[in-house]
């Protein structure tokens, strides 16, 4: 089990065997060195957190993100930190419940993880951070404290250096999130690739050292030119995670509802790929529920006590 990424242990209440607990911030760091591709996933809920947890991904990401695919608005601007932490909440429970009986023996999954469980982290809304330093700390404090996460995430670049700062000199470990930032959609003037012409592009290449500089352990690069983020991925120690941002990151990350289908019934969208469509087993699974009340096919005696 990677001797030379070894998280901290943990018992299993089950069977007393010592298991490696989880991954953690460092061991993201030597994937980094050692060329190993991080992934990273959203879940949402428990179902969804316990489910990416057994698939093995290094890290779960409670993305503000769920306000379009789960909570049904336009953008992400109307999710509130308690929204997060309620769904921050659920994801944790849903990974933690693997570790009951009968299914707490480590599974191949984990052990080409390296740990027993993935990194959970969640982001920070729009206006939980940003208008004072301070009230910055204490959203970060409240994702840890009350939602479950080991990490945070936050939008934007240099001007974020003393709020990142701050956040990890009380030890929360924070990632950055640099190029389509969605938090910033009306100021881009919709949801559109960035970093497309040469000052631009300089502007986040600074932006992610300003990030470095400032303590992140790793940054996500959104929706810009695969040659500028791996020009990015060159230039700074921590792992850049990648979406719709080339191959050339060092991790990359999905929204679990476009990758299983799940959502609307637009295309699938450039920087994703449709591995399942769970969206139709569902709309067939509740059309055959419905035939089969109306017609009297449901319940039977086998469902009736």
């Amino acid at each position: 089990m990677g001797a030379q990424e070894t998280p901290p242990l943990a018992v299993n209440r089950c069977t007393s065997m010592a298991l490696e607990a989880r991954v953690t911030v460092p061991m993201l760091a030597r994937r980094k060195a050692k060329g190993r591709p991080i992934v990273v996933v959203t879940a949402y809920d428990a179902p969804q957190g316990r489910l990416a947890d057994t698939a093995g991904v290094d890290a779960i990401l409670v993305g503000d993100s769920l306000g379009m695919v789960v909570l049904g608005y336009d953008t992400t601007l109307p999710v509130t930190l308690d929204d997060v932490l309620h769904h921050t909440r659920a994801v944790a429970r849903g990974m933690a419940a693997r570790d009951g009986c009968p299914d707490a023996a480590p599974t191949p999954e984990d052990a080409t993880r390296g740990a027993r469980h993935a990194l959970l982290i969640a982001d920070m809304p729009f206006g939980s951070y940003g208008v004072s330093v301070p009230d910055s700390v204490r959203s970060a404090h409240r994702l840890i404290a009350e939602g479950g996460a080991q990490a945070v995430k936050l939008e934007g670049g240099a001007a974020l250096a003393p709020t990142i700062r701050a956040i990890t000199d009380i030890g929360i470990p924070v990632m950055g999130h640099l190029g389509m930032t969605p938090q910033f959609v009306h100021r881009f003037g919709g949801f559109k690739l960035q970093g497309k012409t040469d000052e631009a592009a300089g502007v986040l290449l600074a932006d992610a050292q300003a990030l470095v500089e400032a303590g992140v352990f790793g940054m996500v690069l959104e929706v810009i030119p695969a040659a500028l983020a791996r020009r990015i991925t060159e230039a700074v120690p921590v792992p850049t995670i990648g979406i719709g941002a080339g191959a050339a990151c060092d991790g990359q990350v999905q929204v679990l509802h476009d990758l299983v289908g799940l959502g609307d019934d637009g295309p699938v969208l450039k920087h994703a790929r449709r591995y399942a469509e769970a969206g139709q087993v569902i709309r067939d699974a509740l059309a055959a529920y419905t035939e089969d009340v109306r017609a009297g096919r449901f319940p039977t005696e086998e469902n009736s006590f």
